[in-house]
């Protein structure tokens, strides 16, 4: 997990110990300094960890009664896989981001050794008007001042919001367990997804940014999540009956910059 030393990371059913307890750290595009690091990680796993316990508790004293946690992931976990198709059954990486999955994932041992449903969401990038990739990159191309990012093959796991949300509430009602990819069914190079973006906004894609700069601006964010990626289908949770409503990036992305 990084430079993270082995004591630092809690098996299932026990607690960190934080020095920070902020809720919810959102995952931005800035270095991973150790104070950050350390955000990100008790943001989830605190939580993640007391609710589990929770729903162990309340499943010992009432057994009978169907219990289910959708817990939330990300694609993040398989690391950089390069062009290899990913899918559920694949192993974490072990980049920060991969261990940080993992261990999130691993928080919700308590629940699932009380029998209660436990699904692990892998999302993609969310595609909506409101999410910040679609706000960032949507006011940078719209400038003219887009382009693929590094090399440009390594693939972006993308997800409208729209399926976001209906593949979580589709996942509350079908006996389904354990990792599920939320993502869509056709994932997209760099290279495919800002000149897609390009396109929905009449701009031209002609400023690539190279790798370099990318990682030297970005530290280890940038190598694990902007120039690396994942081609991760959602082998789960089509074989459990989902249909997608944007199934293609030009649909969802047509969707997430309307006006």
């Amino acid at each position: 997990m990084g430079p993270a030393a082995p004591a630092d990371r809690p098996g299932p059913g026990r607690r960190r110990r934080c020095r920070h307890q902020p809720r919810g750290t959102p995952i931005r595009p800035r270095p991973f300094t150790a104070s950050y690091k350390e955000k990100l990680l008790c943001s989830r796993l605190d939580a993640t960890t007391t609710l589990s316990q929770a729903l162990a508790v309340a499943a010992a004293a009432d057994p009978g009664r169907p219990r289910i946690l959708l817990s939330a992931s990300a694609v993040g976990y398989y690391g950089d896989t390069g062009a290899r198709t990913v899918t559920e059954q694949d192993p974490a990486g072990t980049d920060f981001l991969a261990q940080l999955c993992a261990q999130w994932e691993a928080a919700t041992g308590p629940a699932e050794a009380a029998g209660v449903r436990v699904v692990h969401l892998r999302t993609g990038l969310v595609l909506d008007r409101r999410a910040m990739l679609v706000q960032i990159l949507g006011r940078v191309f719209r400038l003219g001042l887009g382009g693929r990012m590094g090399t440009g093959r390594q693939y972006w796991p993308w997800i409208s919001l729209t399926d976001q949300v209906g593949a979580i509430r589709h996942l509350l009602a079908v006996d389904v367990s354990g990792p599920v990819n939320l993502t869509g069914p056709a994932p997209a190079t760099n290279a495919e997804f800002t000149r897609e973006l390009a396109r929905q906004v009449h701009r031209p894609a002609v400023l690539p940014v190279p790798a370099f700069a990318i990682n030297l601006a970005l530290g280890e964010f940038g190598r694990s999540s902007v120039t690396a990626g994942q081609r991760a289908m959602p082998v789960r949770l089509e074989e459990s009956g989902y249909r997608f409503t944007h199934a293609d990036l030009e649909s969802a992305l047509r969707a997430a910059t309307a006006r």
